[in-house]
């Protein structure tokens, strides 16, 4: 019986860490802010966004690193801080997930690079 007590906290405490998924429509209107400078459907693609790099297609857990690294400070750059710093774990993983399965335009840079 003295097992039951610590059997619940594990409970409680696996389904904390399971949060509940977060509609397609509010990763939507998270993922607007970064329409901005990385394109409306993440491939940077005007000569404006040029700097910046592409989302779409990148692996999810990548881009959700990236996401994590720049909240801490692990990775330096203040846009980026500002960004990701209202972030919840969720939403992070949610847009890495939304940019990774949108169509990447990666396998054509050299072409985006001439002007093509």
């Amino acid at each position: 019986m003295k097992f039951a007590p610590l059997l619940l906290v594990a409970s409680l405490g696996m389904s904390a860490a399971h949060a509940q998924p977060i509609p397609l429509e509010k990763v939507k209107e998270k993922a607007a802010t970064c329409a901005a400078c990385h394109g409306a459907d993440g491939n940077s693609d005007t000569p404006a966004q040029s700097q910046y790099p592409r989302l779409a297609g990148q692996y999810h857990d990548y881009l959700a690193r990236a996401l994590h690294e720049y909240k801490s400070g692990g990775r330096k750059n203040p846009i980026m801080a500002g960004m990701a710093a209202p972030l919840s774990d969720t939403e992070i993983d949610a847009l890495s997930r939304y940019f990774a399965a949108m169509p990447s335009k990666l396998d054509d840079l050299s072409r985006h690079e001439q002007g093509d």
